[in-house]
Parts: C-alpha cells; structure tokens; sequence
C-alpha cells in the first residue's frame, strides 16, 4: 500500500522521520532542521497539566434514551418522552494522579456530558450520593490532605485522618469510601450518582428539587482489599482496559437513570437540610422514580483529545434544569470552568468534545489562544447593537427561577434541623444496609488503613469517630488496631 508522504504541521513534505539535518553523516546537528525543531517542541508539549483532582480516569460514548415520562417535572428536552440524546461519561479516581493504580481505595468520578439540543448539560457526579465535605471553602484543604505531603513526596495517613476526624461532616462518606463500594470491581459494576440536589422546572414554571442515581445494569460487584492491592501491582490500568475491551466487543454497559422528586416547598421543613452533600434523601419519603437508560457504545478515536481534553461542569445548564442552595455545588460552578481554562485553555469549550453536537452556539465570546473558528465577519462584536446580532432572551432560560434569599451576609454552617446530626446517617448505614459479612470487611478495611497512623492523638480521635459512627464498629476497629501496633512493637 502506497503511504502519504510525511508533512509538517503545515502541511509542507519533509525530508526524512529518522535522520536529522547534519554536517555530514558524522557531524553536528544544525539548528536550521526546522522539522526536528518543530518536531521536538511539540513533543515537549503534548501534554497539558494533569487535573488536579480526577487526574486518572477514561471514558466513552454513547446514548441516552428517555424511557418514561417525568415532564410534568422539567421541561428540559433531553428529559422528554422518547428523548435520545448522544453523551459522553469520564469515570475516574479522585485523589489518584496520573499512572496511579486503578484499584486504589478511592470514590470514582461519574461526570456525564450530555450533548443535547438545547446545548451541552453535564452533570459532574461520583460513584457515591453523598460527600465529605459540605463547603467548597474546604475543598482545597480536603484535596491537600488526601494528596502527598509537600516534603517528601509521600501521601500520609495521618493527614487524612487528621483532617476526616476534625471534620465530622466527612463521616457518611468515609464510611461508603471503607466499605465495599470504595473499590468497585469494574466502572461498570458500579452505580452513579449526580450526589448534588439540582433543580428542575417544568413548562408551567413549576419547581421541584431532583436527585439523581444511575442504577448499574450490570449489577453491584466489588474488589476485597487483597483482591485490589494484588490488581493494583499487576494490572494498573485494569479499569479503563476493561471498559474499552467490553465496548469493543460489543458488551455495551448500561444504566438505569432514576431520581428522586421534593416538591419545592417541602424543602424548609425537611427533618435535615436537603442542600447538604452529606446527606442522602430517604428513598421511603422520596421514592426512585424512572427517567431513562444510558448506554456507552462507542469507544474514544482519539484518547487525548476526546477524553484528555474533556472538560465537565456544574455550569453546564439547560432550560428547565437549575442549581439549588448546595454549598458546595455552588463552589463548583466556579471552580470547574475555572481549571479547564487554566489546564486546556480559554477557548476549551471550542474543543470538538466540548462543543455542543446537537446545536449551534451563537455568542460574543472571541480571541483568545488557539481560537480555531473565525469570528463571524457579518456579526457585531458586542450588545446591545443595532445590526442583527445575538440577543439574550430571559424566557429561553430558567436560571432566573431557581430560588429565593433575603438575609444578612453570614460565615456559618447551614442551620442545624432535627436530623442534621453528621453521623446519624453513616451509623444507619452501618447498623441498616450492611450485613454482617460487609460489617467485617468494613473493620478489616477500616483497620487496615489506621493501622498506618503513628500520631497518638490523631489515632485516639479516629476511634471516638468510628464510636460515633457506631459504637460497636468503633470498639472492634480499636481493639483490631490496638492488638495490630502491640504486635509491631
């Protein structure tokens, strides 16, 4: 087969792949070789900073197709009955950087972008409904102590456990992070959650608070710890090549999509604030409800530029979908749009896997490195104008809608309620959801984990924690960590 010739980046032929330009076949390298010049500069550049959270992960294509009918609660299209819509899903570790071990004890990213006709909706979730932290004033420091100390290089447990036990709020999801669900056996034996309370709306302008869950189709499976540690040292990458090996074959995985619907009003006197990322709704005061089935069908082309360059956020927003009071989705808004400009660039929304596929954009945004699209010669560059261009239209969108505030400024936690004690939850699922035998793989991984915990007031604070979780995981997990530092010594 006859191959293309060799080009530079502008298209022009090259002289060679393997031989740089020299004085004679045993001389000097000359600086005027152009091609190896350019060549060597963006090899030095193929790479944009890793994400500062979610660093290793993968993804995949694929389709959602609405199954039921809950217009009655949004009007946005994507959610419409019979809806299809193409959509991309990244999962991924949150405190693992790149070439970290897939099977690491960690929660994984579930961020979704759907590419819908009324412009790109991504829901930035994980594998867990709930959070550790309530306040994205906080995130920076949470991230900080799960990552690796400044001196040496190295993560420490006794920086997690110091910061999770000062922060009681983080107890619900420290306790689904040490059970079996902190190391699913594949991305798709796992659920996903939008873990966030957003907002819909309907046609009539009604509004409810919606939680979302994707329910795995696969089924619920879970590594051990020896399982993952042993994957871990010969299998890094075991997730993503099992995600791109089951699509390649043609095991397409799915997802149920259900939420949970609170009437709008019902949020004021919720027995605990329903805006808390540390609290999971009662699925008896607010049941499942069915929406639709996502499917992932296609793998990548590309990986870096399709998945790499994939940029997800809170602020992705359609008509008929909004934001709610939540702390720390709040935060998000900022800081998602905010790191994708710093990793990939002021106009990463301009990246084909960024750009909306279902519809066209039409804005005054410009310039700005690596524009690869012309500003339109026949549109103003500003508004208001007088000559035809884009105009904002209030009723298209429903951000306007979301909801009210008149108070005074305040630095606070929310208003504590009945049930907003922070390890009421984390107890019940302990003592209602887990079995026994979940219950002792809860100590053994609990355990293991603090055994690596050298500072004696860190190590007596973990052990009141986990009495507060539940007072008999919290008397084993200090008996089997005790007998386990006697036995070093």
């Amino acid at each position: 087969m006859t191959s293309q010739p060799t080009t530079n980046d502008f298209g022009a032929p090259v002289g060679s792949d393997q031989h740089s330009l020299t004085v004679g076949p045993n001389g000097p390298v000359l600086l005027h070789d152009h091609y190896l010049v350019e060549k060597l500069a963006h090899f030095n550049r193929e790479r944009v900073p890793e994400r500062v959270v979610h660093a290793k992960g993968a993804g995949a294509f694929g389709t959602f197709k609405v199954t039921a009918d809950v217009s009655k609660y949004t009007k946005a299209a994507v959610f419409q009955p019979g809806a299809e819509t193409e959509t991309l899903l990244r999962f991924s570790t949150v405190a693992g950087e790149q070439g970290s071990p897939d099977t690491w004890r960690d929660p994984r990213g579930f961020a979704l972008k759907f590419y819908t006709t009324e412009g790109n909706y991504d829901l930035v979730g994980n594998n867990t409904p709930v959070f550790f932290i309530r306040d994205a004033i906080q995130f920076p420091d949470f991230i900080h102590s799960q990552k690796r100390r400044s001196q040496s290089g190295l993560r420490d447990n006794n920086m997690q456990w110091d910061f999770w036990t000062q922060v009681p709020a983080s107890a619900h999801q420290v306790t689904w992070l040490m059970g079996d669900r902190g190391i699913p056996r594949t991305w798709r034996h796992m659920d996903g959650f939008g873990s966030h309370t957003y907002q819909w709306i309907n046609a009539a302008g009604e509004k409810f608070w919606v939680k979302y869950h994707f329910k795995t189709q696969q089924g619920i499976e879970f590594f051990t710890q020896d399982e993952a540690d042993h994957k871990a040292g010969t299998d890094p990458d075991y997730h993503r090549a099992d995600l791109f090996n089951s699509i390649e074959a043609g095991d397409f995985p799915r997802w149920t999509l259900k939420v949970q619907i609170m009437p709008y009003d019902e949020a004021r006197t919720y027995r605990f604030n329903p805006f808390d990322l540390t609290k999971v709704w009662s699925q008896k005061d607010y049941p499942l409800i069915e929406v639709g089935v996502l499917e992932l069908n296609r793998n990548p082309q590309d990986f870096f530029s399709e998945i790499e360059q994939a940029a997800f956020s809170p602020s992705s927003l359609v008509p008929g979908i909004g934001l709610s009071p939540d702390k720390m989705l709040l935060g998000r808004v900022f800081a998602y749009p905010d790191t994708h400009r710093y990793r990939i660039g002021a106009n990463y929304a301009k990246l084909p896997v960024n750009a909306p596929h279902a519809t066209t954009t039409s804005s005054y945004s410009r310039d700005g490195a690596m524009n690869p699209h012309n500003y339109p010669a026949s549109q103003p560059e500003y508004a208001p104008n007088s000559f035809g261009g884009p105009h904002a239209d209030v009723s298209l969108v429903t951000e306007a809608d979301a909801w009210t505030a008149d108070t005074e400024f305040v630095r606070q936690a929310y208003t504590l309620r009945p049930d907003d004690n922070d390890f009421i939850q984390a107890g019940t699922l302990v003592r209602e959801v887990l079995d026994d035998a979940a219950r002792d793989r809860l100590v053994s991984n609990i355990s293991g984990h603090v055994v690596a915990v050298t500072d004696g007031a860190i190590l007596e604070r973990v052990f009141q924690y986990w009495k507060n979780v539940d007072a008999d995981l919290g008397a084993r997990v200090e008996s089997v960590v005790r007998a386990a530092k006697q036995a070093q010594n």
